[in-house]
């Protein structure tokens, strides 16, 4: 059984992260976490515990830590004897931190595809340009790796293999829909990283159509669904990490990305977009200084932990998955319902990283008792999906099933 967990990254997410693996302590030891901000992981553990959010007695310590150096992350794995490490830094790191793993053998957990901070949208499958190349590695040296653990990557992962293998006989389309009814008060502002954010949008939209890829610009196709608690929701076609797994482990021909915006965030980020202002090129200033459009963006916009405190409304994300059973033609939607108050209440932050915070903490748990435990690399998609929904059940975010029969939860 593995135990002690290295949470890496100071953010709204990792605090989601340290509240629930504090809540599950009791399976999972102690606690470490480590940014480059050692005061935003001070403020972490102070906000564990003043909730009061460690089950059973145990050890929650900061520290400060470069996580592209990954001689500094072997020894902090090594230093706080953690087995399994919980990446919610950015996208950026992953790769230096999946290195360390597999040098100290600690399971490796991610929420979110690696980038390079000089490329966008590069040739799909994304996966195969960085991490599955270490897929026969971490398989020889037993080192477990589960990628994209999220919610978008991750949860949504979770449906599409639950419905392919319980509901239908085959699947002809799965079409994933992320819609944020909330509102955060702000002019403007974007749920995480706002560089990271942007990146997803600024580059050409992958889509998996008729089992290949398709190329779109963003905001060039839509759909309007109505949808269960939010309503009727317009989301736009999104190139996104899980179809390019998806696409590859599932035998289904279409699989698309779908997420909601406003007028208001389509013309802020058009303006932007038209003016250079989030490229991720250097440019000189009239004063000869060097910098990055999108990183001065980045700068002058909120914090988006600082959204927490005054969000209100719920989200709704889920798969719409079609296909065959018993020769007639079949419909389902799997999918979650989460509330900004109710995770600002519980853990501190707004209710989009609530949704990526929880499953990796439930998958640390299935690879701290076994379930999940692969020594190998895997995506959400190959794996077991039935323990991991019927933790998350349990954790905060309930999973329920629409369809001929009706609207009902899941249950194992």
């Amino acid at each position: 059984m593995k135990q002690n967990v290295l949470i890496i990254g100071g953010g709204g997410v990792a605090r989601v992260v340290a509240h629930k693996c504090a809540q599950h302590n009791d399976t999972l030891g102690n606690i470490a976490i480590a940014s480059r901000s050692v005061t935003k992981c001070d403020d972490i553990v102070s906000s564990v515990l003043d909730k009061g959010s460690m089950k059973v007695e145990g050890r929650i310590q900061a520290f400060a830590l470069d996580a592209l150096d990954v001689a500094a992350t072997v020894k902090l794995i090594n230093d706080t004897e953690s087995q399994i490490v919980i990446n919610v830094g950015s996208a950026f790191i992953n790769m230096s931190v999946l290195e360390a793993c597999i040098e100290t053998g600690a399971a490796y957990l991610d929420t979110a595809i690696h980038e390079d901070p000089a490329k966008i949208c590069e040739t799909p499958p994304w996966y195969a340009n960085y991490e599955w190349k270490r897929r026969e590695l971490c398989k020889d040296k037993g080192v477990t790796a589960i990628l994209g653990v999220g919610f978008d990557p991750g949860v949504v992962n979770a449906y599409a293999a639950l419905a392919y293998n319980d509901y239908f006989d085959t699947v002809s389309d799965i079409d994933i829909i992320d819609i944020n009814a909330g509102s955060h008060g702000k002019y403007f502002a974007t749920n995480f990283d706002p560089e990271i954010n942007f990146r997803e949008f600024t580059g050409r939209v992958y889509s998996w159509q008729n089992r290949a890829w398709q190329e779109n610009k963003m905001f060039e196709v839509s759909r309007t669904d109505d949808l269960p608690v939010v309503g009727k929701q317009t989301a736009y076609m999104t190139g996104h990490d899980e179809v390019h797994s998806i696409s590859q482990n599932l035998d289904v021909p279409n699989v698309r990305f779908w997420m909601g915006f406003g007028e208001h965030y389509i013309n802020v980020f058009t303006v932007l977009k038209s003016l250079g202002l989030l490229s991720e090129q250097p440019v000189k200033t009239a004063e000869g200084l060097e910098v990055i459009p999108l990183k001065v963006v980045k700068a002058v916009l909120p914090d988006p932990s600082s959204l927490a405190p005054d969000y209100t409304g719920k989200t709704c994300i889920g798969d719409v998955v079609k296909g065959i059973k018993d020769g007639k033609e079949k419909e389902v939607f799997i999918y979650n319902v989460a509330d900004h108050k109710d995770a600002y209440n519980e853990v501190g932050s707004q209710g989009i990283s609530y949704t990526a915070g929880v499953p990796p903490v439930a998958a640390a748990i299935l690879v701290a008792n076994g379930t999940w435990d692969a020594k190998e690399m895997r995506n959400v998609e190959q794996l077991d999906p039935k323990p991991f929904l019927g933790l998350l059940n349990d954790m905060g975010l309930p999973t329920r099933i629409k369809d001929e029969d009706g609207d009902r939860p899941f249950t194992l």
